[in-house]
């Protein structure tokens, strides 16, 4: 069964506040202006997720929250695991996925571990600034068995790139 998976990493977050945990941190303006660019390029390019995933930090939340204005209603659920986690968590996440649900499924999260983790599934070295996508497809009879098999990088989308 094909599947689709996109990673993004959280959108700009602030650190006005000193001495601010980092997992409070929430968004500066540049990035609530981008999580829902981000979420319309997504849904014109057809990737509109089925669910998402996601670490439980507040810019990773309030990514989502500013994402959601923009899609139709989408489950969503977040894991303190996908906190400063790696393509070992992903996968772990992904195998809790039910198998007839095909994707795009968004995993949000950090670097480096989701920086790692797109090169490693797409296959190329990628750089993964603030509120970058990466769109991968892939197949596999089950999200676990898939996980371990080869991507496609179907396309990195920044939103530098993308107009106002």
């Amino acid at each position: 069964m094909r599947r689709r998976l996109i990673l993004m990493r959280h959108a700009k977050s602030s650190w006005k506040v000193a001495g601010m945990a980092d997992h409070d941190r929430p968004l500066n303006a540049r990035g609530r202006r981008d999580a829902p660019k981000m979420a319309q390029a997504l849904q014109t390019r057809g990737w509109a997720p089925e669910a998402v995933h996601s670490s439980d930090s507040t810019r990773t939340r309030e990514t989502w929250a500013r994402m959601a204005e923009v899609l139709a209603p989408t489950p969503a659920s977040f894991h303190p695991t996908l906190y400063h986690g790696s393509l070992h968590d992903i996968r772990q996440v992904a195998a809790t996925w039910p198998d007839h649900q095909a994707g795009p499924m968004l995993v949000l999260g950090h670097n480096p571990g989701w920086e790692l983790a797109a090169s490693v599934l797409g296959g190329e070295r990628l750089v993964l600034t603030t509120a970058n996508v990466v769109l991968l497809e892939g197949s596999g009879p089950t999200w676990a068995e898939a996980m371990h098999n080869g991507w496609t990088l179907v396309e990195h989308i920044l939103p530098r790139a993308l107009p106002d």
